[in-house]
């Protein structure tokens, strides 16, 4: 077992990156090091957050308004920091979340270009000081993503945005992997998914002193 701190860990990337699997095997890993944590994702994570993630995910006749999905963004977010988070990581387990408020800078930064500083008053009101430890971005080609994520159910209405827009996004997540490189790891996803783990898994063990076993 670990002698670090409760770790908050979090998954981003365009549509189609492979956050689901990887993050599979990233859990494979603490399992393996006896690290209890848990797994959970954004926008969602409770039961009303999840209640949220409907109304902003599913299609709708009537326009979603950008600035309408930034705020049920953070107000999911604020249950699910409150209900799910925050408890875990004061229970001393790590947090593996898929997506996190880098994915509102991204998505609703970017690829809606609303203003960042709404996005960074938001942040401020409803995480105080919580931010990730680490923050894992996997990045594809946008045509590479779109490709993947098409080949898997009907896209729901985010999924559904054109091609310039995941450009966008995109470019926001290059951006904070540039800013950012203490706590951003970006991993090149276009790799087969066994790569894509070594990679990961070789870069956390050394972030986190731990012995990498990747079998």
């Amino acid at each position: 077992m670990s002698d670090l701190s409760p770790q908050f860990v979090t998954l981003e990337g365009v549509e189609g990156a492979g956050k689901t699997t990887q993050k599979r095997a990233l859990c494979a890993f603490l399992d393996a090091h006896q690290i209890p944590y848990v797994e959970t994702r954004e926008p969602g994570g409770t039961l009303y957050a999840e209640r949220i993630r409907e109304l902003l995910l599913s299609h709708s006749a009537e326009t979603v308004a950008p600035k309408t999905e930034l705020l049920l963004m953070f107000a999911a977010r604020a249950q699910h920091i409150e209900q799910l988070i925050l408890p875990a990581l004061d229970r001393g387990q790590w947090v593996i979340c898929d997506r996190f408020t880098d994915a509102t800078y991204a998505y609703q930064g970017g690829g809606r270009q609303l203003p960042v500083q709404w996005i960074a008053e938001l942040e401020s009101l409803v995480q105080g000081t919580l931010r990730p430890d680490t923050t894992l971005i996997f990045d594809v080609s946008v045509e590479v993503g779109l490709s993947r994520a098409g080949q898997r159910a009907a896209l729901d209405r985010i999924e559904s945005e054109a091609g310039d827009f995941f450009q966008r996004v995109r470019a926001s997540y290059h951006a904070m992997a540039q800013e950012e490189p203490d706590r951003v790891l970006l991993i090149n996803a276009e790799a087969d998914e066994a790569s894509v783990s070594h990679d990961m898994l070789t870069q956390l063990a050394l972030r986190w002193g731990l012995p990498c076993s990747l079998g």
